[in-house]
């Protein structure tokens, strides 16, 4: 198991870098809200990506990680938690059931990204992708009630599906180390120049003079 782990986080790996030299510095305004999945993650620190990296940049390297560890998690579950694979199975069915998917089939640098841009007051949306996904969750079946003991059985369950989540997360970690100065030389080579130039043409906007007939009169 050891050996196929480490030979998924170097697959990984080697797939977030050949991804890198397409990425650009997005050119619209930023996000209020954070990305649960990459702030403060123990994956970014165990990759050297935390800090200051692109949020793009890291995004596409932990999605495929945690993809990692759902693998395996997924696997835990179908082997030894029949009460939780049980209810995934019956969600999986209730998804299926949507008439409208928009998260389906989502490159990593893309899944778990939020579906619409942030609203502007100024331009409020006339319909977001967001929305229609809610729409068609609330005309799928709904989900078979559960007891009182079975849904303490399954909290019970859920606890040990997490922890095997959190034992296979440590595991990965460790197996990243190795890959540190690979990733750095990439950022070095594919996202330091583009930031650095982009911070040349803020500041050289910055530090322009200016034209008096631009302030009216």
């Amino acid at each position: 198991m050891e050996r196929s782990l480490e030979t998924r986080v170097s697959q990984a790996v080697d797939a977030w870098l050949r991804w890198l030299p397409r990425w650009e510095p997005a050119t619209h305004r930023g996000r209020r809200s954070p990305c649960r999945r990459c702030l403060g993650s123990p994956l970014l620190a165990a990759a050297g990506l935390e800090g200051d990296t692109p949020h793009g940049v890291q995004h596409g390297l932990t999605t495929r990680l945690t993809t990692l560890v759902d693998q395996r998690v997924a696997g835990y579950t179908a082997a030894n938690l029949p009460l939780l694979q049980t209810e995934l199975d019956q969600q999986a069915a209730r998804n299926r059931a949507r008439s409208y998917r928009p998260r389906d089939g989502l490159d990593p640098e893309f899944d778990g990204m939020p579906l619409d841009p942030d609203p502007d007051p100024s331009q409020p949306f006339l319909f977001t992708i967001a929305g229609f996904e809610e729409e068609a969750a609330r005309e799928a079946p709904p989900l078979p009630p559960l007891t009182e003991a079975a849904k303490q059985a399954l909290r019970r369950e859920v606890a040990l599906a997490d922890e095997h989540a959190d034992a296979v997360g440590r595991e990965i970690c460790h197996l990243l180390g190795p890959h540190r100065r690979r990733i750095r030389a990439a950022i070095v080579e594919f996202v330091d120049p583009q930031v650095d130039r982009l911070l040349a043409e803020l500041g050289a906007s910055l530090d322009a003079p200016f034209d008096p007939r631009d302030l009216g009169g």
